[in-house]
């Protein structure tokens, strides 16, 4: 289990080691890109990140606004290299803003709705965002991370059997919400 928290930290790391330090500071970053788009394609590529910065900060309705905003965009640009991204991040910022509600079902859903998408050049190549299915084990729900794992299979081909690894130590109880808070990206 170290193995995965190191490896979770060093793709963390890979993404952001260019960003601001505090989490403020990356939302302040993020509010800017955003108020600096003047195309909607500038906009859809911004809102990923100012959803995940808003929940990290704390700003739940902002971020919901964003990750709804995300995905109601996303299909305009189902040809753009953040399409993928966009489906997965704003799933699961509205499934961790689900499961702070105690909407756990509805956190499962988009759990597992992000897992569906296409994967995207980031994703394929350091992984899916973990954040939510770390919170659904910290919640108990190891069946819906492992179908998550599955479902990341079909993009993440190049994983080096990380998610083998992770699915037994799920399945076997090692990992009960132990994965980084940071996880394979920024949150």
């Amino acid at each position: 289990m170290r193995y995965i928290i190191i490896y979770l930290l060093l793709c963390f790391q890979s993404q952001v080691s260019a960003e601001p330090i505090t989490l403020q500071q990356r939302y302040d970053k993020a509010m800017q890109k955003l108020a600096q788009a003047t195309t909607q394609i500038e906009r859809f590529r911004a809102l990923d990140k100012a959803a995940k910065d808003s929940f990290n900060v704390g700003k739940i309705d902002t971020a919901r606004n964003f990750a709804n905003e995300l995905l109601t965009l996303a299909p305009n640009y189902k040809q753009d290299w953040n399409y993928g991204n966009a489906i997965q991040d704003g799933n699961i910022v509205l499934g961790r803003i689900a499961l702070k509600d105690g909407k756990i079902e509805e956190a499962k859903r988009r759990l597992l709705e992000a897992g569906k998408g296409p994967g995207s050049p980031v994703i394929n190549s350091f992984g899916p965002n973990m954040s939510l299915a770390k919170d659904l084990l910290e919640h108990g729900d190891q069946k819906v991370v492992l179908e998550y794992f599955d479902l990341c299979r079909k993009f993440w081909s190049d994983d080096s059997g990380e998610l083998n690894k992770w699915g037994a130590e799920v399945q076997a109880g090692k990992i009960r919400g132990h994965l980084s808070p940071e996880d394979s990206k920024d949150s």
